[in-house]
């Protein structure tokens, strides 16, 4: 439906009473073909995808609060593709051309702006090893610049660029990176895949999973009853750990607070996102102006939301090293998320040695920009229960195995 202005003044005066929702808000049925466990942006794009791809509507997807309540609310709305191991980078990239459609898919203004993502190097051993990575981009077709410090100064002529302690050298450019609306996306998947004919059920926290006399899953426990279903797909983010062991399945993931802040709008001041490994930050600036500062995980285990101070005095020191033109603006907010870190720091997105249980787990600091690739491949796994080709390498057998996908380096300021 289009409103005009005045409609559009009238509904705001009216706290939007007459808004049609944009998706159902289901009350759960007696059974599903699929439920998904979590109603963030990789649970809402994999029932998206199983609709749409595979055919296959019958499907729940149970969220315990509200749609982007969790860590889909809580992050830095980086999208990138800029990894060099053969098992992440063909998914990266697979995830990133899907961004690049997004917004025409789902008809929904998703506010992707691939602005470029600039990842700075400090010292030499550092610009060989992003000269390592971006040979590895440029062989599966991705774009990648190695910029040296004048070519950096030209882009961002405000960074402090003779830093004492980590003076700029140069840095490794993805122009197609940049940053995308994290609600936005949350909502044009729920509003897609609710028309599809999927239900969205909200305030429905799981609280066991059955598993009939062969040891499949048969049905999900929620506080909302009982829901039927031969195949369960969990997607929880930080608490990945605590629903898998529902079903006697313990999983290799340990969960930390993982913060970020955001600044008072100024004027658009630089044109890109700007990453240092080595100073511990990166910092981008939004369609309104506001500053958004990631910062690194808390360095203990927990399931709190709210962080640690020194992690963002650390991260402000940091920023303001690089941006000394940022010193006197005035933080205005910070929050924190529960992120799953596996012991590669690669995910886990795959089905479970449980019949009928499938994982999506373990991006640790990377999941928003996994989004659209992630419930892509993860429908397909479902659906076919087995692998995509793209997925295929991120088994929860491979801890078993050795066959580790070990690019902690390339998966964010945090790792």
């Amino acid at each position: 439906m289009r409103y005009s202005i005045l409609q559009l003044a009238s509904q705001a005066l009216q706290r939007h009473r007459g808004w049609a929702p944009a998706w159902n808000n289901a009350a759960p049925r007696d059974g599903y073909d699929i439920v998904i466990v979590g109603g963030g942006g990789h649970g809402l794009a994999a029932a998206y995808y199983l609709a749409k791809v595979h055919g296959i509507t019958n499907v729940a997807l149970v969220e315990r609060a509200w749609i982007g309540g969790g860590n889909a609310g809580r992050n830095t709305t980086i999208i990138r593709s800029n990894y060099g191991l053969p098992g992440n980078e063909p998914f990266y990239e697979w995830s990133m051309k899907l961004w690049e459609g997004l917004e025409q898919d789902l008809n929904y203004n998703a506010m992707v702006s691939q602005r470029g993502v600039l990842n700075l190097y400090h010292s030499d051993a550092q610009r060989d090893a992003y000269a390592r990575r971006g040979n590895a981009m440029r062989m599966h077709g991705v774009d990648a610049d190695l910029l040296n410090a004048d070519a950096v100064r030209k882009m961002a002529p405000f960074l402090d660029f003779d830093n004492a302690r980590f003076p700029i050298e140069g840095g490794l450019l993805q122009e197609r990176g940049g940053t995308a609306r994290h609600d936005a996306v949350n909502w044009g998947y729920a509003r897609a895949a609710s028309a599809l004919g999927v239900d969205i059920i909200q305030n429905c926290e799981v609280t066991a999973i059955r598993r009939d006399a062969t040891g499949r899953v048969e049905a999900v426990e929620t506080t909302r009853g009982e829901i039927k279903t031969k195949k369960i797909g969990i997607v929880a983010a930080g608490h990945t750990s605590v629903v898998a062991g529902m079903a006697g399945l313990r999983m290799p993931l340990e969960s930390y607070p993982l913060q970020a802040l955001v600044s008072e709008p100024l004027k658009p001041a630089f044109p890109t996102v700007v990453m240092s490994n080595t100073i511990h930050a990166y910092i981008s600036q939004s369609d309104k102006g506001d500053l958004v500062i990631g910062a690194g995980t808390d360095q203990y285990v927990s399931y709190s939301q709210n962080g640690g101070l020194y992690i963002n005095n650390h991260t402000l020191e940091a920023i303001c090293e690089l941006f000394p033109m940022f010193r006197r603006v005035r933080m205005l907010r910070n929050w924190g998320g529960i992120v799953d870190t596996t012991p590669d720091r690669s995910p886990i997105l795959a089905k479970t040695p449980v019949p009928g249980l499938y994982v999506n787990c373990g991006w640790g600091t990377g999941g928003f920009k996994a989004t659209p690739g992630s419930g892509h491949v993860f429908a397909h796994t479902i659906a076919k229960d087995e692998p995509h080709p793209i997925n295929a390498a991120f088994t929860l057998e491979r801890y078993r195995d050795g066959r580790l996908i070990d690019e902690a380096a390339a998966a964010a300021v945090a790792h």
